[in-house]
């Protein structure tokens, strides 16, 4: 069987959509899309730990972070289990660390493009540990299971 989510990003110009996928039984993730409307450049994106955009994306409270670690890149062992790293424009790639949290805790949380790179908690700035000083939030969107 096939676990598949999907997330529709809202922002203004910045516009997408992102897949995720596992098999049951694996191990990873596999997390695909397209995001128009942004800058030339590498963006941090990140799962953040509420599915509430009433107030656009800054009511998605931070991080999902349900370990209580830094912030890390994706494949970190120190990291936030919503801390997926970079993108450009297009993207797929596989996931580890986060396999459990798609069939029970992923869902219904907030997908959220930011502004600038992120450090992955390595750039020595304030913000390194907790948001990887990505900057501001450009689109987001609920994630919701998919057929």
């Amino acid at each position: 069987m096939t676990i598949k989510a999907v997330c529709v990003l809202q922002g203004e110009p910045v516009k997408g959509t992102v897949y995720f996928e596992q098999t049951e039984g694996s191990n990873t993730v596999k997390v695909s899309g397209q995001v128009s409307g942004l800058q030339k450049g590498l963006h941090g994106f990140h799962v953040h730990e509420f599915g509430d955009n009433t107030n656009g994306c800054t009511s998605a409270g931070a991080h999902f972070n349900p370990l209580g670690k830094d912030h890390g890149g994706p494949n970190d062992s120190v990291r936030h289990v919503g801390d997926l790293g970079k993108l450009l424009i297009y993207f797929s790639f596989f996931l580890y660390l986060f396999h459990i949290y798609i069939k029970n805790l992923f869902i219904f949380l907030i997908f959220q493009v930011h502004a600038d790179p992120d450090d992955l908690g390595q750039g020595g700035h304030e913000l390194s540990k907790t948001t990887g000083n990505a900057g501001a939030r450009l689109a987001c969107g609920v994630i919701g299971i998919t057929k």
